[in-house]
């Protein structure tokens, strides 16, 4: 399967090809992206980083992207979420802890207010969950519980 080295993207090319290699989780592709020069934090031509739209269960992605620089708080300009929203609502916690152990934030709220630990309860990955509260030096619960005793019912439908 030697078509990985046929049409090597480069310049501008090797940011979509890096984005498309970590949405795939193609961790050798992107290694070979990263070692021939593709920028970590280059865009595809939907605004994305890699980093943004790697496949999230490959945390052998991650890390390659982030030891090549890739910036793990990147926000979605449009949900402002965060790698770390991903990996956490998906339940992908190899993923949350190596974006976490990059210096990823874990206090950093999406465009509806919800909290990487939020989309964990949602979701009901309860293991996320527990590593967020705990990261966070388990003061943190949900953020919508605490809101929800604090001011009552919003009367808003879930």
């Amino acid at each position: 399967m030697r078509e990985e080295n046929k049409g090597m993207p480069s310049g501008g090319d090797s940011d979509e090809g890096l984005t498309s290699a970590a949405a795939r989780g193609l961790v050798e592709k992107v290694r070979q992206l990263l070692e021939a020069g593709a920028d970590p934090n280059g865009v595809n031509r939907f605004g994305r980083r890699a980093i943004q739209v790697m496949m999230m269960g490959s945390a052998h992605v991650a890390e390659l992207l982030l030891l090549h620089g890739a910036e793990p708080n990147c926000a979605d300009p449009a949900t402002l979420t965060r790698p770390v929203h991903d990996a956490a609502r998906e339940g992908f916690l190899d993923t949350l802890a190596v974006l976490h152990r990059a210096g990823a934030r874990l206090d950093v709220r999406d465009a509806w207010g919800r909290l990487p630990v939020d989309l964990a309860e949602e979701r009901g990955h309860r293991d996320v969950a527990r590593y967020l509260r705990a990261a966070a030096g388990g003061t943190r619960g949900s953020s919508h519980a605490r809101i929800d005793a604090a001011e009552g019912p919003s009367g808003i439908p879930d």
